[in-house]
């Protein structure tokens, strides 16, 4: 146990732990950059696809993750 960290479940644990290994083994079948997690790789081949699925209620501007849809109602 590297940071002492405590999980309920093991693929919690298993996740965790690619922080401390640097294991990316969710690979982009495009460009074949690694990611640690599944959701990171589906949010970053949504680049290739220019999938928007995001929407800004106000102005309709389409963003391929959440958190950059947040990002631009906070401005």
């Amino acid at each position: 146990d590297v940071c002492g960290a405590g999980f309920t479940q093991n693929k919690d644990l298993k996740h965790h732990r690619t922080i401390h290994t640097g294991e990316k083994p969710y690979k982009c079948d495009v460009c074949n950059v690694g990611f640690a997690r599944r959701q990171q790789l589906k949010a970053h081949q949504r680049t290739h696809t220019q999938e928007k699925p995001y929407k800004c209620g106000v102005c309709g501007k389409g963003f391929n993750q959440n958190g950059d849809l947040e990002r631009h109602k906070r401005t």
